[in-house]
């Protein structure tokens, strides 16, 4: 039996109409609408396509978006001084630096300028040292939304082996923290692993997000698994996941499609770490 596919667009619609509902709210206690600053540095195409979305998905949920773009050779301590205003602006709950930043810019750097409280994409050192601890913060948007997508299954978390395939700061190690937060026995595994298939079959549920085209084949699956793929591989003018999807379909009991499956989630919960941050502070 193939695999029921994931609708991610569905999901994210259900969460982003909640939102619509709490941002609503926050605009009739705080006397003002929730806040979003997104700063785009150069004319880096998928990144303006991206910018342009997540103002979209604000204006629809009622956020007031308010984006600053500027020029590739804008300096560095450019952009780290308009973040600082941001910090400063009550008018303002979350702070979204578009990446990749041109090469001369320091990513890591900069993104350090924008407060705890308002790094929606929560890449901020202090809200990663907080997701390690348990603690409450705003959490990286990808692996929030490969959570709700998992839940969206009905597949309990709990007690399940869940393998992660990469292990970057955006995607493989947020996600396997909430994981763990959500009582799954987590296995990372990377370019590094030894014998790579051999730990993705042991997977009940597996999340995949290196960045290669069709990377993990259908004999790579545990039957019945769950399967959410990051992957966003674009090749000749078409999208591809990590994941070999039909073999995969035929292995697993759910999985994520590309396109339609995990990056809508990440704009959704973009949207709800900003209404949270606004919350938070008000």
């Amino acid at each position: 039996m193939k695999a029921t596919t994931i609708d991610g667009k569905a999901i994210a619609a259900k969460v982003r109409a909640e939102l619509k509902e709490r941002a609503a709210t926050f605009a009739a206690t705080a006397g003002r609408k929730v806040g979003l600053a997104v700063i785009l540095v150069g004319e880096n195409p998928a990144s303006k396509i991206y910018v342009r979305n997540k103002v979209t998905a604000c204006e629809e949920a009622g956020i007031v978006s308010s984006a600053y773009h500027l020029p590739a050779d804008t300096p560095e301590c450019k952009v780290t001084e308009l973040i600082e205003q941001l910090n400063a602006d009550k008018h303002t709950d979350g702070i979204l630096v578009q990446l990749p930043l041109p090469e001369h810019m320091d990513e890591k750097r900069v993104l350090s300028h924008i407060s705890p409280r308002k790094d929606v994409d929560g890449f901020h050192a202090v809200n990663a040292g907080n997701l390690l601890l348990g603690n409450g913060c705003l959490a990286a948007c990808t692996p929030q939304g490969c959570i709700e997508l998992i839940k969206s299954t009905g597949v309990r978390i709990a007690g399940k082996h869940a393998v992660v395939v990469g292990r970057s700061n955006i995607v493989g190690k947020p996600m396997a923290m909430l994981l763990l937060q959500n009582d799954a026995t987590v296995t990372v595994a990377h370019s590094k692993t030894a014998d790579l298939k051999s730990i993705t079959r042991q997977a009940d549920i597996l999340v995949v997000a290196v960045g290669k085209k069709e990377f993990i084949t259908g004999d790579m699956i545990k039957p019945d698994a769950v399967v959410i793929d990051v992957g966003m591989n674009r090749v000749d003018g078409k999208l591809y996941g990590d994941v070999a999807f039909e073999q995969a379909a035929d292995i697993a009991s759910f999985i994520t499609p590309v396109p339609g499956g995990v990056g809508p989630m990440t704009i959704a919960m973009l949207l709800s770490n900003t209404v949270t941050a606004a919350e938070q502070h008000a």
